[in-house]
């Protein structure tokens, strides 16, 4: 959220350590004489090389010291963004690695989904979005480089993990531990997954863009728990991984005791400040998660993380001798089908710089690119000065980095207040500092760039009712609910749901009879007997001879529930049948492969003759539903079972088909599920995920209420909808959107300082780009379309945020006008922060610092 506020001048100096280089397997050349170290240049975001009269990734050898990492001996700073491969389809990474690069980013860090390329043991899918290796070759085609967090164990809120629901049943086997039976599979798939790389020359010094790879994944949470078990087991880890001879350094992140020449990295929102540095003096300071925000469960209500503070945390970190920041994540994209983990919702980390639709989230997007422009005018004074620090005052700092002598400096001013803004003195010269920011000073003098004062635009997302797909004709087929009769007792007692499922499905049915006479029913009609289930998670469906009873379920905090309803009971024999689910496996902590779902106990309480407990009355298993079985999301599977017209709310567990037209445009498309409670949504064919309406968050709203409907899925005319509704619903208000970003807004005030992109670094000087204009408000629209509409204008103290602006009490009444002259009809605009445009006589003369608020639409 934007704080319309005052101007942002600060700087924080940066330090350097020179140190012995290391190699990527700890070999030590020989020093480098004094002076640059490395330096690549004074221009450009990457390091490139001219091959065939064009420019191509520089690749080769990957080596590092204290500083930073370098390539082929030459030093950068990593800007570099999490995308996962298999959370987009193949159509959307061109478009969402071409809006990394232009957001400044030159490294692209992913997972690999052991699960996803192994889901049967022995059997391997490398196919569509599981195309790791032309994921890794579009990213080094968009001239960025690549982090390969091979794992195997990723966590990532996928679904248990990453590791395949198989390894749970190997014999004896304790996951990350030194156990045989683990370490054995694991390294089978390291090992082919680098043999994988090696084979398409993928590693830097073969050519390729693979600069660093991961093995394990923040083990230091677990370790304690496996004892010496777990020390061995990161050592073992460390060395395997190295005996893969990547030709790369390999990582650890969040593992204080990474063995050398492996290299300890941060995970968190503030590395800056709480990452205690890497555990030996020749390895480089990295971030491998700065959280852009706040991955989500069912059940929780909106998070956020703003813009400020993610560009003051990697100022921070720079400051302090960092060169890679990671962003967890960058595009975080749609956990389709049954990928994510427990109760995580099926968008994945949507408030990222780009949206789960893989739209520029402003300001986040252009405030972070900014500061990467900043951060690379720097990078010459960081990597060839000598660190210093000062204090300014009890919560202003500045930190620099200078070489004596020279006019070679860069400074980070700090005001480490998170409600108090202040000036500071730094050089006989006055800054202004807003709270909690950082202002950058590429040559110690001029501000370029300050964390909390945002000089890019706007924006706010809107969802529009397809014109196209607005008619649908639902059509629907309850789901049979089986007895004894169809899923017979073949177990004394409830199986446990996991080793039942197998990860096939979300869906078991646990069968069970109990015969009652007519002196077992209450006589009175205030009593009735009561089912009650203990359960281990994650939710319960409960019917009675065929009757829907209720639904129960557990949270990401507390899988576990108790199922407890009256129920209608008869004389003689009663079906009891329980449709038992799974929310995603899960994909952190110890000892993991002994975690367990489904109910515990079974008893019936409020009969004349007692409480009668059914846990081992004899229980019949059945995996999976009937449709599930006739793939019924299928066109062709549809045709095997009998489908009625649906009106008005259809029974608990039943299928809706209709068929809708494809959307209007280009724009991303969604499904709103309104109306309905939880279960799964296929397009096509294709699952896109896990939808749940009823699991309020605790302001009263479902935590996800859109569901992303891939172009990729979608074909021209009509397309083919299949929704499997668990509980009592009805599908009429459900609907199908397009996605945009076209409201599009800008705020400034007029002590904003200058864009960033008005200076650049030439010579070792840092120089203007033409005449520097003061404060102003820059609007551009998405795909060149135009300014149609100024929604908003006003220059004075106008209040709300991008979406939701009202005036404030000062209003200059010929804003919306001098916009408008300026914006409309036009790609992009820019509108000067002068009060002698909106002002003949200034109406409020005591407002000494004014903002100017514009919103627009863009359209064709």
């Amino acid at each position: 959220m934007v704080v319309l506020s005052r101007v942002l001048l600060l700087a924080l100096v940066f330090l350097v350590a020179s140190a012995t280089l290391v190699h990527a397997k700890g070999k030590k050349p020989a020093p480098e004489e004094e002076g640059d170290q490395g330096y690549q240049g004074d221009e450009g975001d990457e390091l490139v090389a001219e091959k065939g009269g064009k420019k191509q990734l520089e690749v080769g050898e990957v080596t590092y010291d204290a500083r930073s990492l370098m390539i082929n001996g030459r030093r950068q700073l990593f800007f570099s963004g999490s995308i996962h491969y298999p959370r987009s389809t193949v159509e959307m990474w061109p478009d969402l690695l071409k809006k990394a690069k232009l957001g400044g980013l030159n490294v692209i860090e992913t997972y690999v989904f052991w699960n996803l390329h192994e889901p049967v043991k022995g059997k391997f899918n490398f196919e569509g979005n599981a195309d790791v290796v032309k994921f890794i070759r579009l990213v080094q085609e968009h001239k960025m480089y690549v982090t390969l967090r091979v794992g195997p164990f990723i966590q990532a809120e996928w679904n248990h993990g990453g590791l395949p629901y198989w390894l749970r049943e190997e014999p004896d086997i304790i996951f990350r531990s030194d156990n045989p039976s683990y370490k054995h599979h694991m390294e089978a798939f390291v090992t082919k997954i680098i043999a994988m790389m090696k084979h398409e020359k993928l590693f830097a010094p073969q050519g390729g863009p693979i600069i660093l790879a991961q093995i394990e994944n923040e083990y230091t949470h677990v370790q304690l728990a496996y004892k010496e078990l777990g020390n061995s087991y990161v050592q073992w880890a460390a060395n395997m991984a190295l005996s893969q001879n990547a030709g790369v350094p390999w990582i650890m992140c969040k593992q204080k005791d990474a063995p050398d020449p492996v290299i300890n990295t941060c995970n968190g929102r503030h590395c800056g400040d709480t990452f205690t540095g890497p555990n030996k003096p020749h390895k480089p300071t990295l971030w491998t998660e700065n959280w852009t925000a706040q991955y989500r469960v069912f059940g929780d209500p909106p998070s956020q993380r703003s813009a400020e503070d993610i560009a003051f945390s990697v100022a921070r970190f720079f400051s302090k001798d960092g060169t890679l920041t990671n962003y967890y994540m960058y595009h975080g994209g749609t956990n389709f089908g049954r990928t994510s983990a427990v109760f995580t919702t099926t968008r994945y980390y949507d408030e990222a710089p780009l949206d789960e639709y893989g739209l520029q989230r402003e300001p986040k997007w252009g405030h972070l690119k900014d500061l990467h422009r900043a951060l690379n005018l720097c990078k010459k004074p960081l990597f060839a000065g000598t660190p210093g620090v000062q204090r300014l005052g009890k919560e202003t700092e500045a930190r620099f980095y200078e070489r004596p002598g020279t006019d070679m400096c860069v400074a980070f001013l700090a005001n480490n207040h998170s409600t108090i803004e202040t000036t500071v003195n730094w050089r006989g010269q006055e800054y202004f500092l807003p709270p909690h920011s950082i202002s950058i000073l590429p040559d110690c003098k001029t501000v370029v760039f300050n964390s909390q004062q945002i000089v890019s635009q706007h924006n706010s997302r809107n969802f529009a009712r397809s014109k196209a797909a607005y008619k649908f004709n639902w059509e629907m087929f309850s789901e049979p609910i089986p007895t004894i009769v169809q899923i017979p007792v073949n177990h004394k007692k409830p199986r446990e749901l996991y080793h039942l499922l197998k990860d096939a499905t979300d869906y078991g049915w646990f069968t069970s009879s109990l015969e009652l006479g007519p002196y077992d029913l209450p006589m009175k009609e205030s009593i009735r007997p009561v089912l009650r289930i203990p359960s281990l998670g994650h939710a319960m469906s409960v019917f009675v001879n065929g009757e829907y009873v209720g639904t129960e379920h557990g949270s990401h905090a507390e899988k576990g529930f108790v199922f407890e309803r009256p129920v209608t009971f008869k004389q003689g024999a009663n079906h009891i049948s329980l449709l038992c689910m799974t929310v995603g496996l899960p994909d952190s902590g110890a000892y993991m492969e002994h975690r367990y779902a489904g109910p515990r106990s079974i008893t019936v309480l409020g009969l004349n003759t007692g409480t009668i407990d059914l846990s081992q009355n004899g229980w019949g298993h059945g995996v999976g539903l009937n449709g599930e079985n006739l793939q019924v999301f299928t066109k062709m599977g549809a045709q095997k079972v009998q489908w009625t017209k649906a009106a008005g709310k259809g029974r608990a567990l039943t299928w809706y088909k209709t068929n809708f037209e494809a959307p209007e445009g280009k724009d991303p498309v969604a499904i709103r599920m309104a109306g309905m409670g939880k279960g799964m949504v296929w397009v096509n064919g294709k699952s896109i995920g896990r939808y749940w309406m009823t699991f309020l968050s605790p302001l009263g709203q479902p935590t996800q209420s859109e569901y992303h409907i891939p172009r990729a899925f979608i074909t021209p005319g009509q397309n083919f909808l299949v929704v499997l509704e668990e509980q009592e619903a009805d599908p009429k208000d459900i609907e199908i959107l397009t996605v945009n970003r076209d409201t599009i807004c800008a705020i400034s005030t007029e002590m904003h300082p200058p864009h960033v992109k008005s200076w650049e670094r030439k010579g070792g000087e840092l120089k203007t780009v033409g005449p520097v204009s003061g404060a102003s408000a820059q609007l551009k629209c998405p795909n060149l379309k135009k300014i149609v509409v100024v929604d908003f204008a006003s220059f004075g103290t106008p209040e709300g945020m991008c979406g939701a602006y009202k005036p404030g009490k000062c209003d200059s009444p010929a804003t919306r006008k001098v916009v408008e002259e300026h914006c409309l009809g036009q790609t992009s605009c820019t509108v000067p922060v002068d009060p002698k445009l909106f002002f003949k006589a200034d109406p409020c003369p005591d407002i000494n610092i004014k903002t100017l608020a514009i919103q627009v639409t863009c359209a064709f």
